[in-house]
């Protein structure tokens, strides 16, 4: 019996002594990825993957960024367009002879060729009646409802980028989406995903964000996240995109030009809630429209965003069909 109340008194200690034991700390100024939700069915790659094949769906839809062919400014006055060489705007496909273009006092007007079988669809502004012929006003991509023109596979839109317009070309058999065969990402990592401290401006303030065709964005930036990485303490600043209820960042990193896209990545992240943590997950960078296709007007990162830290997670370069 003395040996049992021996032991027991060995026991009791022992347990005493690891429950006084100190836990280990992290470092306070360390932000580590975002702990495991306590859920036993999450699964953050699980989450990454399906994040993946949605964005890969919607690249391959008929009205994606992989069925761009074309991206035509505008100039004052009237402009013949369709896929005949005599046309002043010509496309890389469709009817020959599509119709023609009016541009005058910003406004963008289309009235159809016989025979092109145009069609005008989602037109919520109005229509202009001269002589024999029937213009449409075409609401551009600024507008509540935007108009899209199609005939058979080929379709095209105004947009406005500061005061200038153009039309952008769609085609749902181009080459780039018939034959894309996927983006090579870097593994899932979930370092990758992280929790930021999040810094709200006291007074509003906003980025000139600049495009790759020169224009220049004003875009919110409502405050910005700071985490730490190796060692080293970041900061990045989001922009309020117009339609979107999630905080849109733009950036570049020290993998860009050589494993991912030369100008930049872009990556949304949700509002930050009243813990005051900016969740920024790395892994759903991915690349802007402009690394696809020649016919898009991508916004580039703002110098604050440039970070000197090799961001590997997300898409890499696109090698696909130009």
């Amino acid at each position: 019996m003395m040996r049992n109340a021996l032991m027991t008194t060995t026991l009791f200690a022992s347990a005493l002594l690891a429950a006084c034991a100190p836990t280990p700390q992290r470092e306070a100024t360390e932000v580590t990825p975002v702990p495991p939700s306590t859920t036993a069915a999450y699964n953050h790659a699980a989450e990454v993957e399906a994040w993946r094949i949605d964005r890969l769906e919607r690249l391959q839809k008929p009205e994606g960024w992989l069925s761009l062919i074309g991206l035509h400014w505008l100039t004052t006055g009237e402009q013949t367009l369709g896929s005949a060489p005599d046309n002043a705007i010509v496309l890389a496909a469709g009817p020959a002879h599509f119709g023609t273009v009016r541009y005058t006092n910003g406004e963008v007007q289309f009235a159809a060729v016989e025979g092109s079988e145009a069609v005008v669809v989602d037109n919520g502004l109005r229509i202009v009646t001269e002589g024999d012929r029937v213009w449409h006003v075409l609401g551009d991509d600024t507008s509540v409802t935007q108009s899209i023109v199609h005939s058979g596979t080929v379709s095209f839109v105004a947009i406005k980028r500061g005061d200038k317009h153009a039309l952008r070309v769609r085609d749902s058999e181009a080459p780039t989406r018939k034959h894309f065969t996927g983006i090579e990402t870097f593994p899932v990592d979930e370092s990758w995903r992280i929790v930021a401290d999040w810094t709200p401006h006291k007074e509003p303030q906003s980025f000139g964000i600049q495009t790759v065709i020169g224009t220049i964005e004003e875009m919110p930036n409502p405050g910005y996240g700071s985490f730490t990485r190796d060692g080293h303490e970041y900061r990045i600043y989001p922009v309020v995109e117009e339609g979107s209820d999630d905080l849109f960042i733009i950036f570049a990193d020290r993998t860009s030009g050589k494993e991912t896209y030369g100008p930049g990545r872009f990556v949304y992240a949700p509002w930050p809630k009243q813990d005051g943590k900016l969740i920024i997950d790395f892994n759903k960078a991915y690349n802007p429209p402009c690394a696809l296709n020649a016919f898009s007007t991508c916004p580039l990162p703002p110098p604050e965003n440039r970070l000197d830290l090799r961001v590997t997670a997300g898409e890499k370069k696109y090698n696909g069909v130009h």
